[in-house]
């Protein structure tokens, strides 16, 4: 009876020991969203509504737009207070930044890039912008916002959003991000990559085929150099894609979640 006993033990902890990894395999990863330069994160709302509706845990991370090595580190320590695996998503610049994190951190499985930069060492986003024609930003930026500290913000002139930045949002929605929207500081932009995570970590990208602040010849060229498992162009979008099609932009991104 006492081996007997012992027996269905040793059995019942296999099996239990079994169901926890089944469980864990099945575990659905956690969605970092990670805003750009002049959006903020209820720039997600839409996504997020989807994401969660399909039983994902989402944080919209909010991103200090200081500089791309300072916003990695900030967005590290939200992906590293997550338990269990993340999906990194960047809009924008913010391309650049989870590009220079998720190899640091080993719980980041995929990275999908909105209407982002995907720089590779050495690149800036200002660089890229300028690699092909086509973006109109330059005549759209306010004038610069002097710091205290020598450094300078940009903002895009509110009469001006929507045309250039969220042409395809309703103009009153466009009008309220406007006023809302956070500059990014003019040397981020200029900021050189030291890492890229894509060439380790599986890519997925998505971008509008109107986009007015980065080209989409460059956003093209940056998803085939990504070797991105899935590119998305969205006809018609702006450079606010997540805003105007959230489904597009949910369903991508969970392709990524549940990609082996």
């Amino acid at each position: 009876m006492r081996m007997f006993i012992k027996t269905a033990a040793i059995v019942g902890a296999f099996n239990m020991a079994a169901a926890t990894a089944v469980l864990a395999s099945d575990l659905k990863p956690t969605i970092v969203l990670v805003h750009g330069a002049f959006a903020e994160s209820a720039s997600w709302n839409g996504v997020i509504a989807d994401l969660t509706r399909d039983g994902f845990s989402v944080i919209a991370a909010a991103n200090p737009l200081r500089s791309v090595g300072g916003d990695a580190a900030h967005v590290a320590s939200v992906v590293g207070s997550v338990k269990g695996p993340v999906v990194l998503v960047g809009h924008s610049y913010a391309g650049a930044v989870i590009s220079a994190i998720a190899d640091q951190e080993s719980n980041v499985k995929a990275l999908v890039y909105v209407a982002a930069f995907e720089p590779d060492v050495g690149e800036s986003s200002l660089e890229l912008t300028d690699k092909f024609p086509g973006s109109t930003l330059g005549p759209a930026l306010a004038p610069p916002v002097n710091l205290p500290n020598g450094e300078q913000d940009l903002y895009i002139q509110q009469d001006k959003f929507r045309a250039q930045f969220a042409a395809d949002v309703p103009e009153a929605d466009a009008r309220l991000m406007a006023a809302a929207q956070r500059p990014v500081n003019q040397a981020a932009l200029a900021e050189r990559a030291v890492r890229a995570a894509w060439e380790t970590i599986p890519s997925w990208s998505i971008y509008g085929a109107a986009d007015r602040n980065i080209p989409p010849a460059a956003m093209a060229f940056m998803s085939d150099r990504a070797h991105a498992r899935k590119t998305v162009v969205v006809p018609g979008a702006s450079h606010l894609v997540m805003v105007s099609h959230p489904h597009e932009v949910a369903a991508l991104i969970e392709d990524a979640a549940k990609a082996k």
